[in-house]
């Protein structure tokens, strides 16, 4: 039987809480950002609840190992 490979930039672009909830990372957050309010920016770094069961599975059929995590 062949190893489960995971996609990796999916990888790290999601996380699992501890109560099982499915974190995303916020895009705009390469360049340009001196044309951005600091406060904006710090807005930028949190990460947000994914919003939808469907993308969830989708998500987690992507990561089979992010619930091991």
């Amino acid at each position: 039987m062949p190893k489960i490979k995971s996609h990796k930039a999916t990888s790290k672009r999601f996380r699992l809480t501890g109560s099982g909830k499915l974190m995303r990372t916020r895009q705009g957050k390469s360049h340009f950002r001196r044309n951005r309010s600091q406060r904006t920016i710090n807005e930028l770094d949190t990460m947000q609840v994914v919003q939808g069961n469907a993308i969830a599975r989708k998500i987690k059929a992507l990561v089979p190992t992010l619930s091991d995590q």
